[in-house]
């Protein structure tokens, strides 16, 4: 008699982890969006867009989304992911973004992050985009 028992790998742990993580950032919390990081985390963003491009810690990144949510009507850019492969601490995800903005325009972008994912804990997130398109929408 054999018995079954269901092993969840790291790999799905991480993908559930960055799964819930993209859900809560979709609803703009951005207190309960840092959570998800540890204290050391950092967050870069391609590009050479001013106060997004670049490299942030944790305390600039809660800042730039603060100040991103107060463009959005509804506080928040949704995320939808749309393709996954993750490989020990290491999840990156193909995500198609959406907010309706209060200067009137759509931002409907896509991106590949790569996450970094160490005790739990997001520990880095790289962010590949269309930056023409976050730069026309935001600043143009």
């Amino acid at each position: 008699m054999s018995t079954t028992a269901t092993t969840v790998s790291i790999e799905e742990k991480n993908k559930e982890l960055v799964a819930e993580f993209m859900k809560v950032f979709s609803a703009g919390d951005v207190d309960k969006i840092l959570s998800f990081l540890s204290p050391t985390a950092t967050w870069w963003v391609a590009g050479t867009i001013d106060g997004i491009s670049g490299s942030k810690n944790k305390q600039e990144f809660g800042e730039m989304l603060s100040s991103l949510s107060s463009t959005s009507k509804n506080g928040a850019i949704a995320l939808k992911p749309l393709a996954w492969t993750a490989e020990g601490e290491r999840v990156a995800v193909e995500t198609e973004s959406y907010a309706e903005l209060e200067n009137g325009r759509t931002y409907n972008n896509l991106y590949h992050f790569v996450f970094v994912i160490k005790n739990g804990e997001i520990e880095s997130i790289k962010e590949f985009l269309d930056t023409e398109h976050t730069r026309a929408v935001f600043l143009g």
